[in-house]
């Protein structure tokens, strides 16, 4: 077989997400197994660029994993005509900037979520990459957990009927950072930096909810910052300024009502760390990161209100699991490779910049409808 390089600068490696999701277990994992076929007799073969601002730490992720090319200086890594993709996974207060230079020496753009601080300034950055020509991408990772490709199926085989409801359970507890280590960096809890979790969480319920049940057509939430002092990776008090907690409803095109509560604030008390429930005429579903059941109408059992007397039916027995007919493969290196194959290949992508700037738009919207206490239209998102 032949082997093609191509070279990924990858900036925000040194963080949580840059490093474990994309860099070790999306494209290392790639050469692990070989590269990436394209079915030609050609293997894509990545090749990253460890882009920030601390060389001591990149060059330990460097050393540590067999990699040769590290540095500080983007526009040095930028000029270089053999990077073809430019990869995005830093603080989100970062981030544009570094998109607009990527853009502008002409560079293949993937990025985190959410692509950029405002509405407006992620819809230039769509506007930009379609001007530019570039292929242009957008993580929406959840779309490929186990359990909820296991809902997909669900929905494409008709099983809910006429969906009516999804109800979003995510969220746990996040330590203070005092007694005990916080589980997210300090900058999530800080509004100036980029924080909160309207704007982390919002964007992914946009495309879950655009692409499994229709596009969002309102919005109404209420947010809160429940705990508002924590301690820093120094463990230095700081004042939480962003919103930890968020209660949304979502009108949905079609008639569909989705709600979803989203906090940092939550002793879990549930399966999985986020849960939805459809409910359909025909039936109902309740998946999570890696699990589906399910309750056609046939098994539906007939409950009656009786304070009176103890409940003696067992609920959940009552559901039946979603077999795993088709084994997921780690959901942020299932969406790295077909970014990979639309940018050698040409192959079909949707997940571009203009859906990352939907994301934007609704958790600006949620922000705005919680500060303004009233229900917000969403409208339609184009170039």
């Amino acid at each position: 077989m032949d082997r093609r390089t191509i070279k990924i600068a990858m900036n925000g490696v040194t963080g949580r997400m840059g490093y474990r999701q994309h860099l070790v277990r999306s494209l290392l994992a790639l050469r692990e197994q070989g590269g990436l076929p394209l079915g030609d007799g050609t293997v894509l073969w990545p090749e990253p660029v460890l882009v920030g601002r601390r060389e001591p730490a990149l060059r330990e992720i460097a050393e540590r994993h067999g990699l040769e090319h590290v540095s500080t200086d983007l526009e040095a890594v930028l000029a270089d005509p053999e990077v073809e993709i430019y990869f995005d996974a830093q603080v989100t207060s970062a981030r544009e900037t570094a998109i607009r230079q990527a853009v502008a020496a002409g560079k293949h753009v993937y990025c985190e979520k959410p692509t950029a601080m405002t509405f407006t300034s992620s819809l230039e950055l769509a506007r930009l990459a379609a001007a530019a020509g570039i292929k242009h991408g957008v993580v929406q990772d959840k779309l490929f957990l186990p359990g909820l490709l296991r809902l997909r199926r669900l929905i494409e085989g008709g099983f809910f009927g006429e969906v009516l409801s999804v109800r979003g359970e995510f969220g746990y507890w996040v330590f203070e950072g005092d007694w005990q280590p916080a589980q997210r960096p300090s900058w999530n809890y800080r509004a100036q930096d980029g924080g909160g979790i309207v704007a982390d969480m919002f964007p992914h319920w946009e495309y879950l909810l655009h692409e499994l049940f229709g596009r969002v057509r309102t919005v109404q939430a209420l947010t809160r910052t429940h705990i508002d002092r924590r301690w820093d990776e120094e463990g230095k008090p700081y004042e939480a300024t962003a919103d930890d907690a968020a209660y949304g409803i979502f009108e949905l095109e079609g008639g569909p009502v989705a709600q979803i509560n989203s906090s940092w604030a939550v002793r879990v008390h549930r399966e999985e760390l986020v849960e939805f429930q459809v409910d359909g005429t025909h039936g109902s579903a309740v998946a999570g990161l890696r699990n589906c059941r399910i309750q056609h109408r046939g098994a539906t059992p007939k409950p009656v209100w009786n304070p009176d007397l103890p409940q003696t039916e067992a609920f959940r027995s009552q559901w039946q699991e979603v077999p795993d007919n088709t084994p997921a493969d780690n959901g942020f290196k299932a969406q790295w490779e077909l970014f990979l194959r639309h940018v050698v290949l040409d192959e079909p992508w949707q997940w571009d910049l203009l859906a990352g700037a939907r994301g934007v738009q609704l958790a600006e919207l949620g922000l705005r409808s919680s500060a303004e206490g009233r229900r917000l239209p969403v409208p339609e998102v184009t170039l």
